[in-house]
């Protein structure tokens, strides 16, 4: 198992940047694909971005591509995303999720089987 814990969100002003932190627990971080969702009031969980276990292969949301960027750092246990040039409509609680890397990159919430307590982004216009 996995245990996450998210960081580093807060309020900024549209045009901003903030950069999200998630640090994971246990040896096998380097086993798990990462990925960060995000769920604004009232809506559904959605993807934003998710990369594969060695940082080889990411893949990004339409809504956040040339925009947001996914890294990691195994020898740290933790899963970082840029986010640049930030909207009212990213606007958020961020939540950083793992899978196994035998699953690949999925881009959908119920594939991930750990989850960590979300960190809130509010966007100002």
């Amino acid at each position: 198992q996995v245990q996450l814990v998210e960081s580093g969100g807060g309020l900024v002003q549209a045009g901003g940047s903030l950069r999200l932190s998630c640090a994971a627990s246990g040896r096998t971080f380097s086993s798990y694909t990462m990925g960060w969702f995000r769920q604004a009031p009232g809506k559904e969980r959605e993807f934003v971005a998710t990369v594969s276990w060695n940082g080889a292969y990411f893949n990004y949301a339409d809504s956040v591509k040339g925009r947001f960027t996914i890294s990691r750092d195994n020898a740290k246990n933790t899963v970082y995303l840029q986010m640049n040039s930030l909207k009212p409509e990213d606007t958020a609680v961020y939540y950083c999720a793992a899978i196994s890397s035998a699953y690949g990159i999925p881009g959908r919430s119920n594939e991930y089987a750990y989850w960590g307590q979300g960190t809130q982004v509010i966007v100002s216009s």
